[in-house]
């Protein structure tokens, strides 16, 4: 039997906190000359969870710049700017209670696929106590279609997946559209939604995720 196969994605899910989405807000808004209230809405915003229009924080400032008159070069700076402060004091950043347990105790294959680029990914995955807890790392993955070229490379070998993330139509919806199990994280929605596992925070699914890996989850939805 070939292992189980965990897919995790980064940003919101392995790395939480909205200090790089925040970040993302004040580079645009340096880059666009937005002001300074641009970023303290965003924040605001956050943290009353007043998100039900989006898919995520990165898709908050995206539509709220855009709506203030930024443009695409504005975003695209203001998005390399966050990377480059990924993980500092200007975009910090903290992973789930016990999740670095649970990627060292697993019999399985872990994988780490995001859709950021590598600019500091392992420094950051170092400081969150999480450097070697993946076996394979794909960055710029373009999901959803990179989740679909993953799982047409993994298809042959007939193992089981299970997708975790925080964005269902890029992280779970092809997983889920293949038959393999899903964990939605976090406080934004989708209507289309419906994973195997789902809960506001990663560390509440922990010991699903470990009974999954061990053949003893129960996948009612």
């Amino acid at each position: 039997m070939p292992l189980p196969i965990l897919i995790f994605d980064f940003d919101g899910t392995v790395a939480v906190g909205d200090g790089p989405v925040v970040a993302y807000a004040r580079g645009v808004a340096d880059a666009a000359d937005l002001g300074h209230g641009f970023a303290a809405e965003i924040a605001r915003r956050l943290a009353a969870s007043n998100t039900s229009d989006v898919i995520d924080g990165y898709d908050l400032v995206r539509v709220a710049a855009l709506e203030a008159g930024a443009d695409d070069a504005a975003l695209a700076a203001g998005y390399t700017a966050s990377r480059e402060a990924l993980g500092s004091d200007r975009a910090p950043v903290a992973t789930p209670a016990g999740l670095a347990e649970l990627l060292a105790s697993v019999d399985a294959e872990r994988i780490l696929v995001t859709n950021a680029p590598a600019v500091r990914l392992r420094d950051v995955l170092a400081g969150l106590g999480l450097a070697g807890s993946f076996d394979r790392i794909v960055t710029d993955a373009a999901k959803p279609a990179g989740l679909d070229a993953l799982l047409d490379e993994l298809a042959p070998t007939g193992a089981p997946v299970l997708s975790i993330g925080d964005v269902w139509r890029n992280d779970l919806a092809p997983v889920h559209a293949r038959g393999h199990a899903t964990a939605l994280v976090g406080a934004f929605t989708d209507p289309a939604a419906v994973p195997t596992y789902r809960a506001g925070r990663l560390e509440d699914l922990l010991p699903q995720i470990a009974a999954w890996v061990h053949g003893n989850s129960d996948d009612s939805r």
